[in-house]
């Protein structure tokens, strides 16, 4: 059930220790709003030198108080912090909200003091949440201590930023958008985002969770949490540049992840991703379209203009957000010829062509026989709706005379909410006149109105997106037992690691010397394959040689590669028949975040020039694995071009999940790759492997 946070988001009472009369300081500002709902609960004021803030007379101490307090926030500065933290789990504190700041984000030291304060706050059997953080509010339980209001609605926003929350509040005001809670996450050092994630999932009041995080804690288990809320969760991160990696961990401490690793697991947690604040809204704001009910899995989507430029720009976005704009099927084109006048476009984009100025009523019917239509999942409407009613409201832009279509327009919007409801299915619209009368009405039914094409495909992406409870997103993948250590982390040592769980090699054996490399050709056929040992990129340095036809061949390569590298070991092994195949790669980095994370793609000696490779949460199911492979831009490779027969795609998946769960299981390996791993039409075999441990 997760941990209880009761106390924290609905406390029998409340103190503010740092409350003040002066603007300028936070304790002033928290104080302030926890004022807001006097009767709710009781709130105390506790400053040290006594007196009266904010009209009321301020305690000397928590102890002066003279009863529990469930909730105490802290707002002093940090020399005296651990004694108001003491003081507050002596008064009976059920749960800590530390505004206080030079911990973790300050250095080694303040991280020691930030571990001591969180141990002692878990000993007493309470919650902290922070340090360095800018409060929580829960609109359901009239909680206010933060420093800002927040319009009530139904999204929980945890965040690691107090400015980027203000802004999402700011941009979703137009959408309608409110919060039931918000917590500052602050450093973690008791109070999780996972913790925190798993709360709001029970809280009935929230119906989507948005999160704008730089430090994930515990990674997988973040992504675990995402996938099992049974909602929507939305994820703002910080990290993949550079420059915004020293930026997080210069105020947060925080250690940024890989963003190919958060992008990987929000794929298979089905967790929404986004890259700005804006983007965020829009998403929030299409999720918020759709209530509590189900988001479909199909993403089929008709788009629908009334003019050819829209529509195309319209389909493109749509294309981009990872929607499908296919060609609408004759029962349903002849169905739109009945609504629509003959120059009308009906193949997708469906194109009024100027008959809305004809009949603005089209807009209704058009949308009408879409929703109906089977083949049709989603709509995106674009254009000049709404522009006609600005029009007559002044807002300019509509043809002369424009109050008869105004009152058609007006009576469209109304007849669309009649079909959405009738054929309830993920609708947007974009408008250039997205605040126009008609528009608002779509808006206040429940459609997403947008003025960016850009905004209302990526909206309408989120309402079709796919939940991991669907049986094509794998969610957090659970981790093996950990098995025993790997003892020999050398070449061969790998090799019989992962051959005893069942991935094939061709035949090979460790050399030393002459005698040794003559013995070992003599236990198989050539041609051979000579590799130097315990060289690392041995193909950059000349020390892989192939098709060495017999053994006076190999033992002239040996003595020539061992001439020049010097290396202390050899292997010998037969030559894979590289007839059509393909060559691909297959790694696992042990992620301090995410664990292990495993990638796939297209490989040999090309692998990081090419980068076409994907990556997912390890181990790899067979299935998932093949469908990482399906959606490599080089997959047309897989299944033949130009003459050549298919590979045995099936086969590179088995193999692929056997490597990434033996990697799983040794949680001591950080790397583990084998690269090139050959997949033919008849099989997958493993040429090459290599680990490096912690």
């Amino acid at each position: 059930m997760g941990r209880d946070l009761t106390a924290l988001f609905d406390p029998r009472s409340v103190a503010v220790v740092g409350a003040s009369d002066d603007p300028a300081k936070y304790g002033h500002a928290v104080a302030a709003q926890a004022l807001r709902a006097p009767d709710r609960r009781p709130v105390h004021l506790v400053n040290r030198r006594g007196g009266s803030v904010l009209g009321r007379t301020a305690a000397t101490s928590l102890t002066a108080v003279g009863e529990p307090v469930d909730l105490v926030v802290i707002s002093v500065p940090g020399a005296g912090f651990e004694a108001a933290v003491d003081e507050a789990l002596a008064c009976g504190a059920k749960a800590i909200v530390a505004i206080t700041a030079g911990f973790a984000e300050a250095g080694p030291a303040g991280l020691a003091r930030q571990r001591s304060v969180a141990a002692r706050v878990r000993a007493a059997g309470a919650v902290l949440v922070g340090p360095n953080c800018l409060g929580i509010a829960d609109n359901t339980t009239e909680l206010y201590l933060a420093s800002d209001r927040f319009a009530p609605g139904g999204v929980a926003l945890l965040s690691q930023s107090g400015n980027l929350a203000l802004e999402l509040q700011l941009r979703g005001e137009p959408h309608g958008l409110g919060f039931s809670r918000f917590v500052s996450l602050g450093n973690q050092a008791d109070v999780t985002l996972v913790d925190l994630v798993e709360d709001c999932a029970r809280h009935e009041a929230t119906s989507a969770i948005a999160v704008y995080a730089e430090d994930f804690g515990d990674g997988r288990a973040f992504a675990a949490a995402a996938a099992a809320a049974g909602k929507p969760v939305v994820l703002l991160t910080a990290g993949r540049g550079t420059a915004s990696a020293r930026s997080a961990q210069s105020h947060t401490g925080a250690l940024t992840t890989s963003a190919d690793v958060v992008a990987a697991a929000c794929r298979d947690a089905g967790v929404e991703l986004v890259r700005t604040p804006r983007e965020m809204t829009v998403v929030l704001a299409g999720l918020a379209a759709l209530g509590t009910g189900p988001r479909t899995r199909g993403r089929r989507t008709a788009v629908f203009t009334d003019g050819g430029g829209h529509g195309a720009v319209a389909a493109d976005a749509a294309e981009d957000a990872g929607l499908g704009v296919p060609e609408l099927g004759g029962p349903t084109q002849d169905r739109l010829r009945t609504v629509l006048w003959e120059q009308s476009s009906v193949g997708n984009p469906v194109d009024l062509a100027g008959m809305g100025e004809q009949r603005p009523l089209s807009y209704a019917d058009t949308v009408g026989a879409l929703l109906d239509a089977d083949e049709v999942d989603a709509v995106l409407m674009t254009g000049y709706f709404g522009g006609y009613a600005a029009s007559e409201g002044g807002l300019g832009g509509g043809p002369a005379g424009g109050s008869v279509l105004a009152e058609g327009e007006a009576r469209a919007a109304k007849e669309i909410v009649v079909h959405l409801t009738a054929a309830p299915k993920p609708l947007v619209v974009q408008s250039m006149y997205p605040h126009a009368p008609s528009c608002r009405v779509l808006a206040e039914a429940g459609v997403p109105v947008f003025d960016a094409t850009e905004d209302a495909a990526r909206a309408l992406a989120a309402m079709t997106g796919r939940r991991s409870a669907d049986a094509d997103l794998p969610g957090v993948p659970p981790l093996p037992p950990a098995a025993a250590p790997l003892a020999d982390p050398g070449y061969h040592g790998v090799r019989a690691l992962l051959d005893a769980a069942g991935v094939p090699f061709p035949a090979a054996r460790e050399i030393t010397d002459e005698a040794g490399l003559l013995a070992a050709a003599a236990e198989f056929d050539g041609p051979y394959v000579l590799k130097a040992l315990h060289v690392l990129h041995k193909s950059d340095a000349g020390g892989v040689a192939l098709r060495l036809a017999d053994r006076d061949v190999l033992l002239a390569a040996y003595r020539e590669m061992h001439a020049r590298l010097g290396a202390p070991a050899y292997s010998v092994e037969a030559m894979a028949d590289l007839t059509d195949g393909i060559e691909l790669i297959v790694g696992v980095n042990q992620d301090p975040r995410f664990g292990p994370i495993a990638l796939v793609g297209l490989g040999g000696v090309l692998t990081e020039s090419l980068r076409d490779v994907a990556f997912a949460l390890a181990p790899v199911p067979a299935w998932r694995a093949e469908a990482l492979l399906r959606a490599l831009r080089s997959a047309a490779l897989l299944d033949g071009v130009r003459g050549r027969p298919a590979v045995d795609v099936a086969a590179a998946a088995a193999v692929i999940e056997r490597i990434t769960t033996v990697a799983a299981a040794h949680p001591e390996i950080a790397e583990l790759e084998v690269n090139p791993l050959l997949v033919r039409p008849d099989g997958a075999l493993a040429l090459d492997a290599r680990a490096v441990l912690r």
